[in-house]
């Protein structure tokens, strides 16, 4: 921005200030250096001059008042004239705020207690102040908040006692009145409980209080709160700490409600100032600033605490960042920014005129006039013909969020059974039954009488998704194991309350997948993800998964929470690529390569995550490094919801070198005592639930050999010792973790180890032989065994496995990519892979639909069929006939001809 503006603009704001705001006119008269910047048109010089106006002066309140009085003229000339945005005018306003709290702080500590350092006090910035957008004549809202161990204090003055009297005496400089004004008027009622505690609280008192017991509206109050002055290093820990109580991972639906009923009680207590016309209030009435703050607001907090860039402080551009993360229509993020800059822009011209907190048009004609006159405006008509389409679009979108919250009255038995007649269930007097039976209070998510209202108020919804489903009595049936696990139930009844969608896609998912339904029983808000249109498709790349998990929520994140982090993270993905199959969004094929891109990404974060830790007690290995190998599904790129990992550890370098840490530890000890930890940070059940099965059973010389050998040792071992039936295996794997190097290196090995000559008929006896003792003692579990019946999976995986090792070509761990140079080589018939995707088709969505490989109860059969690329059911019973008789012929003509 140029630092001088045009002189007829300035001209004519000059005039407008004299004329229509004796607040600005007296500024004129008393701050001449100012007011002589400003008649040259330098509006930089001027705010420059109004913030040093007050240099050399003794007294720091009357420095402060001085610097206040002068900063408004300049920012208030800037303002009338155009110059300035009122993005700059607030952040003005806001920034001497904060330079007046440190002064008035720093001199009331000096002067208690001379010589010591302003430490263990803390002023955390609230409301407009805290995201920077103060107004002309705003208060400050401000909490004070001590550490007793480090605050200054007199002799004999208990700690308590010595952090009052810093905040009375800081609060009584600012807000003290002279011929030259004053500094800010102090709010402290938004403190914990401003009744009963008092005006500086200790800083851990504060967090028990935001952990505990704190109020719906506090979230919102904390949205823009900030540390303004006093201890930073306090500050970021007490805002760290609350942290998790104002961004909540879970989706918060809940707020719309919460924030709807402040609404409803600001509008009760300013009754007046609702409608539109002389005596509007600007601030909170109907369409006005406050409602634009709480839309906003709002939607932070329900999507902030699973997306960092909404967190935004400051309206505008949380409006910007809301709009463009697809949270709320662009057109609406527009009309409301918009009308903000308008309302506030008169806000400011109110408080212009006398320095008085007003939001309210004047209700007298004259002095209407006299403020539409002050912003370049004719007539007090005219202002109110400028404002009218703003404020009637704003409180249009914000009504729009839904009606005020109202009670929800259950409906009686009689009616509950015509009701979910009418929705198409087929058994009313059941469901009402279960209904019935979780209104009773038995279940622990509906014992407070917010989660029964919630949940009346969301049923109707959910009975119309139940009765649409294919099988809405199973749906109830499985929602009732979610409604007696669910610890609270508000959350989650309003999100099927505000997202009736959502209850359609539940419905679904407890209809056909009971997979997911256990899933969800665990962690109900899974469902959330689902709102959001990305979590339907596909996983991206493993880098950018591995940044994801890797993206820390909170600054003092240990190994545990880690681990929780990780698993909600990754279990989110999982849930929705299941969401994905059972929604026929997504192809199973794709969704088993999702699965596999997630796992390989919780690989490599877990693993690094485990090996930091260790490195901390016993260095690291100079030269070394551990990798891992993924063999099976994880190798092949092919995971379904139900598979566990086939893991190898390896280590390069020597045996013999030791670690640097201060317990050192020899190479093979080393990573054999960081591979459990690896093993159990993969595993192991944390608050956050499970996460995968390990299995390390293809390793040399399988549970009786070591957990992690060197490569050197696992390139001999393949060489020289390995079985025929573990070079099968090795077909499929690939490194999954390590350096880039590092995994070269153990590429190389693998390819080495598999290209190897061969005897094609010990090849083939061997894959003959274990294939018969395979079927001897883990048979086919039903005739929808997709793996082990014959012609299925395995007997598929036998015959390419076989084919790789007898020829030493297609040695790719993915079945496509191998099968596709078999059929190239004329070695297989191209109908085979057909018969592969059906099959993995079938296979992935099994595991979902019917995990004990029985058949599909007839609800589901329509949706598996789907998921398979057929037309029905009877139309995927004749494939899957052909498919297993083409992988029967295959196998049956590769063990039968044994070294040709």
């Amino acid at each position: 921005m140029s630092a001088t503006i045009g002189d007829q603009a300035v001209k004519r704001a000059l005039e407008r200030a004299r004329h229509h705001a004796p607040f600005l006119k007296l500024q004129l008269e008393r701050c001449d250096l100012v007011r002589s910047a400003l008649d040259t048109g330098n509006l930089g010089q001027a705010i420059e001059i109004a913030v040093k106006c007050a240099e050399g002066t003794a007294d720091v309140g009357t420095a402060l008042r001085r610097e206040r009085a002068a900063l408004a003229l300049a920012l208030g000339i800037g303002d009338l004239a155009g110059a300035l945005p009122l993005e700059r005018v607030v952040e003005s306003l806001s920034d001497f705020a904060d330079r007046a709290l440190e002064a008035a702080l720093a001199a009331v500590i000096s002067g208690r207690t001379p010589g010591a350092e302003p430490r263990g006090f803390v002023v955390i910035a609230l409301g407009k102040h805290g995201s920077r957008e103060l107004n002309y004549s705003s208060d400050i809202d401000v909490l004070f908040l001590y550490d007793p161990a480090t605050l200054p204090r007199r002799a004999r003055e208990e700690a308590g006692q010595a952090a009052v009297r810093v905040a009375q005496q800081v609060t009584e400089l600012l807000q003290k009145r002279d011929g030259e004004g004053y500094v800010f008027r102090v709010d402290l009622r938004l403190r914990p409980s401003p009744e009963v505690t008092p005006i500086a609280l200790p800083a851990d008192a504060a967090i028990s209080h935001y952990e505990s017991s704190a109020l719906p509206w506090e979230r919102a109050a904390f949205i823009r709160a900030r540390v303004a002055a006093g201890d930073q290093e306090l500050g970021r820990y007490f805002l760290d700490a609350i942290h998790p109580f104002v961004w909540r991972r879970s989706l918060d639906f809940g707020a719309i409600a919460e924030l709807q009923s402040v609404t409803g009680r600001i509008r009760d207590h300013y009754a007046e100032g609702q409608g539109f016309g002389p005596g509007y209030d600007v601030k909170r009435g109907r369409g006005g600033i406050r409602e634009i703050e709480f839309y906003a607001q709002m939607h932070q907090l329900i999507h902030g605490g699973r997306e960092p860039a909404l967190r935004e402080p400051a309206t505008l551009p949380a409006l910007t960042a809301l709009a463009e993360a697809g949270r709320i229509p662009r057109e609406e993020a527009d009309d409301l920014a918009a009308a903000y800059r308008l309302l506030r822009t008169i806000e400011h011209r109110l408080q212009m005129v006398d320095d008085r907190q007003t939001h309210s048009l004047p209700e007298d004609g004259q002095a209407l006039d006299n403020v539409a006159r002050l912003h370049g405006l004719e007539t007090g008509e005219e202002l109110l013909s400028v404002l009218r389409p703003h404020v009637e679009r704003v409180a249009a979108i914000y009504t729009g969020l839904g009606p005020e919250t109202q009670t929800s009255l259950p409906l009686a038995r009689d009616r509950l059974e015509v009701r979910l007649a009418g929705a198409g269930l087929t058994d009313p007097g059941a469901a009402a039954s279960r209904i019935e039976a979780w209104r009773s209070g038995k279940p622990r998510s509906l014992r407070t009488a917010a989660a029964r209202e919630a949940f009346e108020a969301m049923l109707p919804g959910l009975v119309e998704a139940f009765g649409a489903a294919p099988d809405g009595m199973r749906a109830i049936n499985r929602f009732d194991d979610l409604v007696m696990r669910l610890p609270s139930g508000v959350n989650f009844f309003r999100l099927l309350e505000a997202r009736p969608e959502i209850g359609k896609v539940l419905a679904t998912l407890l209809c056909h997948a009971p997979a997911l339904a256990d899933q969800l029983g665990r962690r109900p808000e899974l469902i959330e993800g689902l709102i959001d249109s990305s979590a339907f498709t596909p996983p991206p790349a493993v880098e950018e998964l591995v940044a994801d998990f890797s993206r820390a929520e909170r600054v003092d994140e240990d190994y545990e929470l880690v681990l929780d982090r990780v698993r909600r993270r990754v279990n989110e993905r999982r849930f929705a690529l299941g969401a994905q199959l059972v929604l026929a969004r997504t192809d199973p094929l794709d969704v088993a390569e999702g699965y596999s891109r997630v796992a390989e990404a919780a690989v490599n974060v877990l693993t690094a995550a485990a090996a930091a830790e260790f490195e901390s007690a016993h260095g690291r290995v100079p030269g070394s490094e551990l990798l891992i190998l993924g063999l099976g599904r994880l190798g092949g790129e092919a995971l379904t919801y139900a598979s566990d990992l086939d893991l190898v550890y390896l280590f390069s370098g020597t045996h013999e070198t030791a670690s640097d840490g201060a317990k050192p530890l020899r190479a093979t000890d080393y990573f054999n005592r960081l591979a459990p930890r690896v093993t159990a940070a993969l595993s192991v059940a944390t608050a956050a639930g499970p996460l995968y099965d390990i299995d390390t059973r293809l390793r040399p010389s399988g549970k009786d050999g070591l957990l992690a050998i060197s490569l050197p040792s696992f390139s001999d071992y393949q060489q020289h010792q390995a079985w025929t039936w573990e070079h099968m295996a090795l077909t499929r794997a690939r490194p999954v973790y390590g350096s880039e190097g590092g995994r070269a290196a153990l590429a190389h090995v693998v390819r080495d180890a598999l290209a190897k000559p061969r005897d094609p008929a010990k090849v083939t006896a061997d894959a003959v032989a274990m294939r018969r003792d395979m079927a001897r003692h883990k048979p086919a579990s039903g005739p929808f065994d997709i793996k082990l019946g014959d012609g299925g999976l395995v007997d598929l995986e036998f015959a390419v496995h076989t084919l790789q090792l007898r020829h030493g070509i297609a040695l790719h761990p993915r079945l496509e990519d191998a099968l596709a140079d078999l059929v190239g080589a004329g070695l297989v018939s191209p109908e085979i892979d057909p018969a592969l995707r059906l099959l993995t088709r079938m296979l992935v969505t099994f595991r979902l639909v019917l995990p004990s490989s029985g058949e599909p109860p007839p609800a589901s059969r329509p949706l598996v069929a789907r998921a398979c690329g057929l037309p029905d059911w009877d139309s995927l019973l004749a494939a899957h006939r052909e498919a297993r008789q083409r992988v029967a012929d295959l196998w049956g003509a590769v063990a039968r001809a044994g070294g040709d």
